[in-house]
């Protein structure tokens, strides 16, 4: 019998950022990630945003949900930990993951 693997969730965890972010952040992420189950958590007094496997946001997307400019690096003041791995690209992209593909 073949035993199926649990999906392990991978991003960020923010604490102390102005809402309107982090719901931008979150219409980022589901974009970047089309096909992925999102799991978003408020606990008050942080918010998680999870996919399985991995989980990206590029600068082009948040600046789209959010309707201003806004560099990546913005966003670790905040990031109070995360799941996974993390890599960043430049200031183009943000990506948490379990496995490097490259």
């Amino acid at each position: 019998m073949e035993r199926v693997q649990p999906p392990k969730f991978v991003g960020p965890v923010l604490r102390g950022m102005n809402q309107d972010i982090i719901e931008a952040l979150l219409t980022a992420i589901e974009a970047d990630n089309p096909d992925a189950e999102l799991l978003y958590e408020d606990h008050g007094g942080y918010v998680r945003i999870h996919t399985p496997w991995r989980c990206r946001v590029t600068r082009k997307s948040l600046e789209a949900a959010l309707g201003r400019c806004f560099r990546l690096p913005e966003l670790e003041p905040s990031l109070s930990g995360f799941s996974g791995r993390m890599r960043c690209v430049g200031d183009e992209l943000l990506e948490w993951y379990l496995e490097r593909e490259d």
